[in-house]
């Protein structure tokens, strides 16, 4: 028998101002930052502190289908399988699709009353080199951008071509919030608009630079892709018949640097950590959680496994990520001492055996090649500078298992969509390497992804090697064979 909770919205959401654009509607968003303006709006009866999210490259459905039921919808947090929270969301003002015609969106993103814009559009959709994070200039859309400034594609674009229009009629500029899993996002993100804007002119660029606000931000739910199966659960277990609901971990939290100095929501009292350094909190978050999603990844679909909550049941899973992220990840993290990393370890394998979710791995291994840089690549190159390579076994093993996972079939030949943008480079890669020596060898020169100081270390290109090979000769149960004794030795 399941436990419901139900929580509705205490103001009226026609009464509510939008002073919020979000670029990137989809579950996280709905899941995340607009429950902590629903929370904001409900202790203040309403507000200026509505948003209008906004989809520019897909999902024109939702759009609609939001705009269709005023933009109310409903949040299912479930604490385990047996209790959830049903809460009402009114916090979405309005809904934009904004493909060829962005006009509707710049007239929200020129408003004198929008203040914050927010974005939740992954690593790849700022077009930054996973690497290095300069501006990826030769990509296609990038291109159409600078060749077609004010008919942008790309959401550094957008924001570009809105702060120019601000900026000529005389307005402040809004502040730009990333929400997405990048370490140091709010000055990547002032990178790739700032790069994108010198295109314009130098002047402009140096304009943004030193007159808007890009403060980073860390955020943290388990929030699985909608389906049909989830949709069905929702209204077998929970008579929820709201085709624009989300299914969620009842765990959130959302760490933002104070810089906003067109104003803010008092979210700090929604429960918002307001703090002066974001980076150790998103660090943290980035190489244990995160990185210990995408090890799970492409290691437990090597295994057969199609959910993280399956994986982690598997003991010899549990200990590959207890490993990783206490020998191989946590050495690595400069925390405050009130932060308690085991408990938090502890706490990320709890949250990991939540079974009610039932969080996709083919899901978190999208995009690989744009995740895993700061998920496992910056810890390990500052592991490899101070300690011995049998501590970088089940980082090794991930980039193995990751390598094999875009050959786009599995240890049975089974073929499989590999998702990510450096997709066809790295099928070629596959297909002209006649051997594993090779490959890797090959694989770690690719500069979007490995720096210089990993594709040069020979231990640590053994050590991919030797995992790669055991994986496709011996299997995913020899990679995790490991004695009690030496935790290390995953493989690596």
């Amino acid at each position: 028998m399941i436990k419901i909770k139900t929580t509705n919205s205490l103001y009226e959401p026609e009464k509510v101002d939008v002073g919020i654009v979000h670029i990137g509607l989809g579950a996280f968003h709905r899941a995340h930052q607009a429950v902590y303006i629903e929370k904001n709006l409900n202790r203040h009866q309403g507000g200026d502190w509505g948003i209008c999210a906004v989809n520019i490259r897909s999902n024109t459905q939702l759009v609609d289908q939001l705009k269709a039921n005023d933009c109310r919808y409903h949040i299912a947090e479930y604490q385990d399988s047996k209790n959830v929270e049903l809460r009402e969301v009114n916090a979405i003002r309005d809904a934009l699709f904004a493909g060829e015609d962005k006009e509707p969106l710049f007239a929200k993103l020129v408003s004198e009353k929008t203040k914050i814009v927010t974005l939740t559009v992954t690593e790849k959709g700022y077009y930054l080199a996973p690497a290095d994070k300069t501006l990826r200039q030769d990509d296609p859309s990038i291109q159409h951008d600078i060749a077609n400034p004010t008919a942008p594609k790309t959401a550094p674009g957008i924001l570009v071509e809105a702060l120019y229009r601000r900026k000529d009629l005389g307005l402040p500029p809004f502040t730009i919030l990333s929400c997405d899993n990048m370490p140091n996002n709010g000055n990547l993100t002032r990178q790739a608009v700032c790069g994108l804007a010198e295109h314009r002119s130098k002047a402009f660029a140096q304009w943004i630079h030193d007159n808007v606000a890009f403060p980073s931000s860390m955020v943290d739910r388990i929030v699985p892709a909608m389906s049909d199966a989830s949709r069905e659960r929702l209204q077998q277990e929970l008579n929820c018949h709201d085709e624009n609901a989300v299914m969620c971990e009842a765990f959130s939290q959302w760490v933002v640097e104070d810089n906003f100095p067109q104003g803010r929501p008092d979210w700090e009292h929604d429960g918002v950590q307001m703090v002066e350094d974001v980076h150790p909190f998103e660090t943290m978050k980035l190489r244990l959680l995160n990185g210990s999603h995408s090890l799970l990844a492409y290691v437990g679909l090597a295994a057969k496994y199609k959910t993280v909550a399956q994986a982690v049941a598997d003991e010899k899973f549990a200990a590959l990520i207890r490993h990783y992220m206490s020998v191989e990840a946590a050495p690595t993290l400069d925390l405050p001492e009130e932060v308690k990393v085991r408990e938090y370890i502890e706490s990320l394998i709890s949250r990991f055996a939540n079974d009610s979710l039932q969080h996709q791995l083919s899901q978190i291994a999208m995009d690989g090649s744009q995740k895993i840089p700061q998920r496992w690549l910056n810890g390990a190159e500052e592991r490899l500078s101070s300690e011995e390579e049998r501590v970088l076994s089940a980082t090794t093993l991930g980039v193995a298992a990751w390598l094999f996972y875009v050959r786009g079939e599995d240890l049975e030949g089974n073929k499989h969509k590999v998702d990510d943008p450096m997709a066809q480079t790295l099928h070629e890669l596959h297909d002209r390497c006649s051997d594993s020596a090779s490959l890797i060898r090959e694989a770690l020169k690719q500069k979007d992804i490995f720096s210089k100081t990993l594709s040069q270390n020979e231990s640590f290109s053994k050590a991919v090697l030797k995992a790669y090979q055991t994986l496709i000769s011996s299997g995913v149960a020899e990679c995790l064979s490991f004695n009690s004794s030496d935790t290390a030795n995953f493989g690596g």
